[in-house]
């Protein structure tokens, strides 16, 4: 485990309340941010979204299943993809056991993604889920939540997500493998998620991940509150136990994988 700093348990204690104090602050720092959240101004929804569902075709507001509250997660299946993004499977593996508690506080929870639902419903199947799951094929939806990039907006270096233009592209991403894309930065470890796949770099990477709040009122429904990026590090159930472990995250490129492929799973 290598050499870390030891102590006397009074020590310890005494460094323990030192934390505590930061601790209770960034609680009530994050207690002022919901609070912010909440204040947000509410943008009605007057696109008709489609869905398919395993309930047939459905308007966003049917999503809501009788609450007055939804939490959309966006979750990277594209089309094209052979397989759920690792990253997104990882965050959902935590959505059956939360979700209940969810919908009897008048909440629904539901993840949307661009591919078929044959292909969503393949994919829960193998992984063993049963929250719903929605597909936005031939919708919108995506790209108006800044979800789905197009292969223009990629050639065009014209893309837009968390909240900021991205740096064009140094370099075509058409048809680049994890061999071929040579690790730079964070690229290499996209790469081996865009194998994973079954896709390549420029492919995997026109879907993002995201989620979205959404209130229904009197029949209508308006858009509360969006994240990206690392704005969803709080969904990912495992980092907050990593983050309390003794070597906290510990990572060198991409760890994790889908439950299933884990050796011994």
């Amino acid at each position: 485990m290598g050499m870390h700093t030891t102590g006397t348990r009074e020590q310890w204690l005494a460094a323990r309340l030192a934390l505590l104090a930061a601790e209770k602050e960034l609680t009530r720092r994050s207690d002022e941010l919901a609070r912010q959240r909440q204040a947000l101004p509410w943008v009605r929804i007057d696109k008709a979204y489609r869905f398919e569902t395993e309930g047939g075709s459905a308007a966003l507001a049917d999503l809501f299943r009788g609450r007055s509250q939804l939490l959309v997660y966006h979750f990277m299946l594209g089309p094209e993809y052979k397989a759920g993004c690792p990253s997104c499977s990882a965050i959902a593996d935590g959505f059956d056991g939360f979700a209940v508690h969810l919908a009897n506080h008048d909440v629904a929870l539901c993840a949307v993604s661009r591919a078929p639902l044959a292909k969503l419903l393949a994919y829960r199947r193998r992984m063993g889920w049963t929250f719903p799951w929605a597909s936005s094929f031939g919708s919108d939806f995506n790209a108006d939540f800044n979800v789905t990039v197009s292969e223009e907006q990629q050639r065009e270096g014209r893309v837009d997500y968390n909240y900021r233009r991205e740096p064009p592209a140094r370099e075509s991403l058409a048809g680049k493998t994890v061999r071929e894309w040579q690790p730079r930065g964070n690229e290499g470890p996209v790469a081996q998620i865009a194998a994973s796949t079954g896709t390549d770099v420029a492919t995997y990477t026109r879907e993002r991940p995201g989620m979205s709040a959404f209130a229904l009122d009197d029949g209508i429904v308006y858009h509360t509150y969006s994240t990206y990026s690392r704005g969803l590090d709080i969904l990912w159930g495992m980092y907050p136990w990593l983050d309390r472990a003794p070597k906290g995250r510990n990572e060198a490129g991409v760890w994790w994988r889908r439950h299933d492929e884990y050796d011994g799973s």
